[in-house]
């Protein structure tokens, strides 16, 4: 399965912020250094991407398996922009070679000052 079927909520009538994602990762068992190189050569050319506000990955204290990032765009058309680069759609295509269980997206409004 190379793309992911995901739901793009719509911005509320009244909603200026940025359009904001969280998502969750969990490497399969010994390949938690292997998501996390991976995960990481996505950013540089992701910040390069028009519309981008942050990307950011984490990896977490205690679970060497478990990854969290967050991504802020301009708007709901530049992260689709996102998810159609061929890099991503490498990623998304291969992601089960790496991952435990699919990614875990949650969207969120921004509700604080972007700068």
């Amino acid at each position: 399965m190379s793309e992911m079927s995901m739901y793009f909520p719509d911005p509320q009538p009244d909603e200026t912020e940025p359009y904001c994602l969280f998502g969750q990762a969990r490497a399969r068992p010994g390949l938690g250094d292997v998501l996390a190189e991976r995960l990481v050569s996505l950013v540089a050319p992701t910040r390069a991407e028009s519309g981008v506000i942050a990307y950011h990955v984490h990896r977490d204290r205690d679970d060497g398996d478990l990854f969290r990032f967050y991504e802020a765009w301009a708007s709901r058309e530049h992260l689709r922009d996102h998810l159609g680069q061929p890099y991503i759609q490498s990623f998304l295509a291969e992601r089960f070679e790496y991952l435990a269980e699919d990614l875990q997206i949650q969207f969120a409004r921004m509700i604080s000052p972007v700068g």
